[in-house]
């Protein structure tokens, strides 16, 4: 796959695809990326890419000519194009999914507040959301995207240690434990210390589902709804919600 990523300040993305485990995934060709400094395509000496909307309002919006002219230098029109933006739909595990699918993806940063309407209805395909929040760069809600799609690419990171995630199946993750076996006068419970690989399922289920209901028992009812809980997650959601009834 290959991201390629319209920015007024490409340093931001680039210190992201210069490390860790994205690095790797670039140095092995699973990845690539294309960091489109917009402001090279700006029409005076001052580089300006920035005017103050139709209509009045606080602050500035994106020039649209700059912008086109840097979209129109990855053909577009032959990629799926995505803008961060507040206002976009949310971006989801399901749809991250989705965009690992696709060979190229072209991400707009949005700046100041953001861009002119017609650049979004000519070239956008999609509009996402990171989150019910607003930041300051478009970068950052870039960085997130790449990062939770990159991941999901098929030698990036060993199909095992996906299977588990949270949102994987509907359910958050199990708690993790490594050693010490004792810390801060908290022992590693006995059961992952026990080598009976069943019992260690059981318990993980069990606290996947605990840690759900507890913190976003939203997500349960769309797993019953989408069939992913089993007759055993039930009768442990009724065991634990027994419980917490005492």
């Amino acid at each position: 796959m290959k991201f390629h990523v319209l920015t007024l300040f490409p340093e931001i993305p680039r210190a992201f695809f210069e490390s860790s485990i994205m690095a790797k995934a670039v140095q092995k060709g699973i990845i690539a990326y294309d960091l489109v400094n917009i402001r090279d395509f700006a029409l005076d000496k001052h580089k300006t890419c920035d005017d103050s909307p139709y209509g009045g309002g606080a602050g500035m919006l994106m020039m649209t000519k700059p912008l086109a002219s840097a979209l129109d230098s990855v053909k577009p029109r032959k990629k799926r194009v995505i803008y961060v933006t507040p206002s976009g739909k949310k971006f989801t595990q399901n749809l991250a999914y989705e965009l690992s699918r696709e060979s190229d993806l072209v991400i707009i940063c949005g700046r100041y507040e953001g861009i002119d309407q017609r650049i979004i209805d000519s070239y956008v395909d999609d509009e996402i959301s990171i989150g019910d929040y607003v930041l300051s760069s478009g970068e950052a809600a870039a960085t997130v995207i790449i990062d939770a799609v990159y991941r999901l690419i098929d030698g990036v990171i060993k199909s095992e240690s996906l299977e588990e995630e949270s949102f994987s199946d509907g359910l958050l993750e199990y708690p993790q434990y490594t050693r010490p076996e004792e810390f801060l006068d908290q022992k590693v419970p006995e059961v992952l210390l026990s080598g009976h690989h069943e019992k260690i399922r059981v318990w993980r289920l069990k606290q996947r589902l605990a840690k759900t209901m507890r913190m976003r028992p939203d997500l349960i009812a769309k797993a019953r709804e989408s069939g992913k809980i089993t007759k055993e997650a039930e009768k442990m959601i009724e065991e634990i919600t027994r419980i917490g009834e005492q």
